[in-house]
């Protein structure tokens, strides 16, 4: 359902602000690509993705009938996961950086 939505709400974008939206957020290219394949200034793909994107969140919100509030509650349980998940990561990233040096010397 909620790609149906997004997939609606990007059919409805301008043709200028929709190319852009699929050459960078979804083909992931960068922006001085895009400006080249479309000719035109990096500083106007700039401004067409933000303008795009706060198309396709003022669709979306419009269709989901909601507060900004209520769609993005703090949820402390699952931030507390995040921020453990991470945690964790950085300690094993910065173990096998440690072991690697020890290594080397």
């Amino acid at each position: 359902m909620i790609r149906r939505l997004l997939e609606e709400a990007i059919e409805k974008l301008p043709d200028a602000y929709r190319t852009i939206f699929m050459l960078r957020d979804v083909q992931e290219m960068s922006t001085t690509d895009t400006a080249n394949i479309l000719e035109i200034t990096e500083e106007n793909v700039k401004v067409r993705l933000h303008r795009a994107r706060a198309l396709l969140r003022k669709d979306l919100y419009s269709r989901a009938r909601t507060e900004r509030k209520e769609v993005f509650n703090f949820h402390a349980v699952r931030c507390d996961r995040v921020v453990k998940n991470v945690l964790e990561r950085i300690q094993k990233q910065s173990l096998k950086r440690k072991d690697s040096e020890s290594s080397i010397q």
